[in-house]
């Protein structure tokens, strides 16, 4: 399978060629290094370019999930099978992402980071906003999900296109998520170290994302429940 690193980035000029850098050591071509630079207003798209990755723009802020599904997206067109996503804030290290990418022989499982967010040293309230997305979509989608925010993760490209997944903020990956579930899709959770160092820059609110992940959740559940029973009752004998 070809692969893909999808790195969505915004504002992320003091840490993108490092990230990169470590990439780069470890998916040497055929692999695709790509970088979405969601309407950064810094350097970030020249500081990816000359890392060696190819950058896609896009002219203002959209939102992560934007930035990820453009990256799929250019991803597919290149002839990837599989995507590899990996924050530009540094969280994620290299050695991590290639482990994940070959914890699983199935091209066609969702591979998901399931990150220690305590031994990690990260912030309480990202502790806590995580623990309560956990607990919310568990409960929602019958299923054990042990970590929904982690953007470390291996998607299969042209599977995970066909979810149809739309939110364009932080709640586009529990969406998929959920729409994985409902899919019944292979999810496999694989154990990553992350580092959380003093100087790390976030753009993720960890009081203001949570209730509009929720309401995300929400809303892709109550789809997902109405194909399933609409589907149900087209399939019955008449």
């Amino acid at each position: 399978m070809r692969t893909a690193v999808v790195v969505p980035a915004y504002d992320a000029a003091p840490t993108i060629g490092a990230v990169l850098a470590g990439l780069v050591a470890r998916f040497p071509p055929p692999s695709v290094l790509l970088v979405v630079d969601d309407g950064s207003r810094d350097e970030t798209a020249a500081y990816a370019e000359r890392a060696g990755a190819t950058v896609v723009r896009h002219g203002h802020n959209r939102g992560k999930g934007a930035a990820l599904r453009t990256g799929l997206h250019e991803a597919r067109a290149r002839g990837c099978d599989v995507a590899i996503t990996v924050d530009a804030d540094g969280q994620h290290p290299p050695e991590e992402a290639w482990r994940m990418h070959h914890a699983c022989a199935d091209a066609e499982a969702l591979v998901v980071g399931v990150r220690d967010l305590r031994a990690a040293g990260a912030p309480r309230p990202n502790q806590l906003s995580n623990a309560f997305s956990n607990l919310v979509m568990s409960a929602f989608v019958g299923a054990r999900l042990s970590d929904t925010q982690c953007g470390l993760r291996r998607y299969p490209i042209a599977t995970t296109l066909a979810l149809g997944g739309r939110e364009p903020g932080y709640g586009f990956e529990a969406e998929l998520l959920i729409r994985a579930v409902a899919a019944g899709m292979h999810i496999v959770e694989v154990p990553i170290a992350v580092r959380y160092p003093p100087e790390r820059v976030t753009h993720f609110d960890a009081w203001r994302e949570p209730p509009r992940i929720v309401k995300c959740v929400l809303s892709t559940v109550a789809e997902t429940r109405v194909r399933r029973l609409a589907s149900s009752w087209g399939g019955r004998d008449r």
